[in-house]
């Protein structure tokens, strides 16, 4: 009956210390999966928001409509421009008067002030130093046109807000740096203690002279396990999270243009808890094996 007991109790420390270990692995997936999704939508944020801003080109009143087709077909080759949109004197007039919900040109006898523009975006950067590089490059080659008043756009803005979504991309990337060490350590210290429990079975097979891999190999892919079943909780906790988050806020988290970008978090956390777990593993019997002090 004693006997018997002892294999129960053996058996449950056993399924406590497999579990454990997967949850640990879990928790830590589970964070460092919801700062990168964080840091993906920051990073579609800024582009996204990068290419919504309009550069407005003032031609002078003396530009014809072949002139301004012209230029706008000129500037679509230069490779940091992502669209030109041509807007008429006499268009312009339209949407200002649709503003004003009054025909303003009444009180001008008819006299149209306002200029033909072109309404030019450009290509989102990766950082606010190259985003500033495209803007005056892109200023300075639309001025050099003779037909070309200037250019106009909320510059500081812009730069503010480039700067507010750079700061928080180095901000969660770095925090994403620390949580990775923290976690190999909090892994490791959780493998070393399950592996420690078979310390008397890796004694037992070196002693008969099994060859180091040999000895290494269960317990590797048994830690390729761990990740495994640790990321596939930590991305269903993960995505259900996100969808209460979603459905809580009525955000579009789950449109088709995300789904790339989520392919990749999967992915990623997939290869950080098995990569993690596998060497954390490989370590830790490798460390019990030459050290013969403990047996």
């Amino acid at each position: 009956m004693s006997k018997t007991k002892t294999r129960r109790h053996g058996k449950i420390r056993l399924w406590a210390g497999k579990t454990s270990t997967v949850f640990s692995i879990m928790l830590v997936l589970f964070v460092f999966g919801l700062l990168l999704f964080v840091e993906y939508h920051s990073y579609k944020a800024t582009h996204e928001m990068q290419e919504r801003i309009s550069y407005q080109v003032d031609l002078n009143i003396e530009t014809t409509e072949e002139e301004a087709l012209s230029l706008k077909d000129e500037l679509l080759t230069l490779d940091y421009v992502k669209s030109v949109d041509y807007i008429s004197a006499d268009e312009a007039a339209r949407l200002f008067s649709a503003e004003l919900d009054e025909d303003f040109l009444t009180l001008l006898d008819s006299v149209n002030p306002l200029y033909p523009t072109l309404m030019v975006t450009l290509k989102a950067r990766n950082n606010p130093n190259a985003m500033l590089e495209s803007r005056k490059q892109f200023e300075k080659e639309v001025n050099e046109y003779t037909n070309v008043e200037g250019v106009t756009y909320h510059e500081t803005m812009l730069n503010d807000l480039n700067q507010i979504f750079y700061k928080l991309s180095w901000i969660l990337i770095v925090f994403m740096l620390v949580l990775l060490i923290v976690s190999v350590a909090l892994i490791s210290t959780t493998i070393r203690i399950s592996i420690y429990s078979n310390r008397n079975t890796i004694k037992t097979m070196s002693m008969v002279g099994a060859k180091m891999g040999f000895i290494t190999r269960p317990f590797l892919w048994r830690s390729i396990l761990y990740g495994f079943l640790g990321a596939v909780f930590a991305i269903v906790l993960m995505f259900a999270a996100i969808y209460v988050f979603n459905k809580q806020f009525h955000l579009a988290l789950f449109h088709p243009r995300y789904f790339t970008g989520y392919e990749m978090i999967v992915a990623l956390v997939f290869v950080v808890g098995i990569a993690i777990s596998f060497i954390a593993t490989y370590f830790s019997v490798h460390r019990h094996i030459r050290n013969k002090s403990e047996y």
